[in-house]
């Protein structure tokens, strides 16, 4: 709380983040917190790169969006925090565009903790009924291994048939 009332009225968790996935198969389903939005996502929310870090939201240049559903989730995360963003005008007398009213700044609270947390969305596993086929099982080693032997024979497999077949042929003269 001592952070909170020494920060104030800036939030006390430090700026707005993206969500970003892992990059490595391992880490590829977690989402977390990224460094901070790229300026495809900040251009997308209407929010100019060099306004978004004075109003708490952290901007990463160097970061490329790589799939439009990561984009447009981070694109609601910008519009949600500037939809509850109150900004104080530097003079009370003379407020500029952009700056909360009277009535929004008396109201205005300290925010604690994370802004707009990562959420944690565990991905589920679907249920199967338990089938005659699945309690037998398919031999799946066998199975490919069988596959892989077929594929390695089949240049010889084809030349002995074409052996076969010529001396089929030679002998029916």
């Amino acid at each position: 709380m001592d952070k909170a009332k020494k920060v104030f009225p800036r939030p006390s968790a430090g700026a707005l983040r993206p969500i970003v996935t892992g990059q490595t198969i391992k880490y590829n389903l977690r989402r977390r917190s990224g460094r901070g939005f790229s300026l495809a996502e900040l251009k997308e929310a209407g929010v100019p790169a060099k306004l978004a870090p004075t109003i708490g939201i952290a901007v990463d240049h160097r970061r490329r969006n790589r799939s439009q559903e990561g984009l447009q989730a981070n694109v609601a995360r910008i519009k949600a925090y500037k939809a509850a963003l109150v900004v104080f005008p530097r003079s009370a007398g003379k407020p500029k565009a952009g700056d909360a009213d009277a009535a929004a700044l008396a109201t205005a609270t300290q925010a604690t903790g994370a802004l707009f947390a990562t959420p944690k969305a565990a991905p589920k596993a679907e249920r199967v009924k338990l089938t005659d086929e699945l309690k037998t099982g398919t031999r799946a080693y066998y199975t490919l291994r069988l596959e892989r032997t077929n594929a390695r024979l089949l240049g010889k497999r084809q030349k002995r048939a074409a052996d076969e077949a010529a001396e089929a042929a030679a002998a029916a003269k």
